[in-house]
């Protein structure tokens, strides 16, 4: 696939998303062939030719200015991350590619794990760039009901939001939180495309998960820096618990999550229940699993 092609298929899938009525247009009348805008009513609302436009979907025109970028962008209604993610496919597709990193570690340093022992009772974890489960606290590692029957090597959140059985009984807002994932691995993928980690989990979860197929075709870019999550544990009940995410630095894009319940509720005993439910280890040595 060429980068060309694939800023036209970011452009027809968003545009394949907007009504006409979304942007101030008339549907009109009879059968639209065409889901979402026509290329022309996109044209028309960024100010260039349907010529133009179309050449620029279909990969002809690599070079648009900023301010056909700019107005493509604004009359697509891209969120912030989205129009990141245009402007890097216009680079891709004039040939100016990003710079490549070298691969990402999966070595938590040792303060690093200590915070993760340091704030029990709330389950915390640290993921890498593309959701693979680096190191856990005791509750962190429970709150995903299930996980510790993959190896380590193969527990990954969004893998696990879309292929494991007990992840649409965990999360009471499923279709949310999958979104949310599919949209996070469309950042990865903007900022490092050809990333070998990244290509083979897509690859995985496209075979495996129609759900996620459909997300990411979509081309919704999403980046969560905290918010709430409910989720309905087998083990303890009900938590609705508060998250933030943070990025843990000198890294290659390892985040650190934790999740909180205020003192003396529910969602706050149950938390407790989840650090008490068993000895488990959950963290990595070296960057190496242990048994799950």
């Amino acid at each position: 696939m060429s980068e060309g092609t694939e800023l036209g298929r970011f452009l027809r899938a968003r545009r394949g998303q907007l009504r006409p009525q979304d942007v101030g247009l008339r549907a009109g009348t009879g059968v639209r062939r065409t889901p979402g805008l026509r290329r022309e009513e996109l044209a028309t609302l960024a100010g260039v030719s349907v010529d133009y436009y179309t050449r620029i979907e279909r990969g002809r025109e690599t070079r648009p200015s900023p301010a056909v970028v700019a107005a493509l962008g604004e009359s697509l209604q891209l969120s912030d991350e989205a129009l990141h993610r245009l402007h890097e496919l216009v680079s891709l597709a004039a040939g100016r590619p990003p710079a490549q990193s070298p691969g990402p570690s999966r070595t938590v340093r040792d303060s690093v794990r200590l915070l993760l022992e340091t704030v029990r009772p709330a389950p915390a974890y640290v993921v890498s760039r593309t959701n693979d489960l680096l190191a856990a606290n005791r509750p962190g590692l429970r709150l995903f009901a299930g996980i510790t029957d993959w190896p380590w090597e193969h527990r990954n959140i969004t893998r696990y939001m879309f292929l494991h059985p007990m992840s649409r009984k965990l999360y009471r807002d499923w279709e949310e939180m999958a979104a949310h994932s599919a949209g996070h691995l469309r950042a990865v993928a903007g900022a490092d495309p050809d990333t070998p980690d990244l290509a083979r989990l897509v690859g995985e979860l496209v075979l495996k998960s129609p759900e996620f197929a459909r997300l990411w075709e979509r081309y919704d870019v999403q980046e969560r820096g905290g918010g709430l999550k409910h989720f309905r544990h087998p083990e303890v009940g009900s938590l609705r618990l508060s998250f933030e995410v943070m990025t843990v630095s000198r890294t290659d894009g390892q985040r650190l999550v934790t999740y909180q319940a205020p003192p003396g509720t529910p969602d706050h005993d149950a938390m407790l229940l989840l650090d008490m439910a068993s000895p488990e280890e959950a963290g990595l040595p070296e960057g190496r699993g242990r048994a799950g």
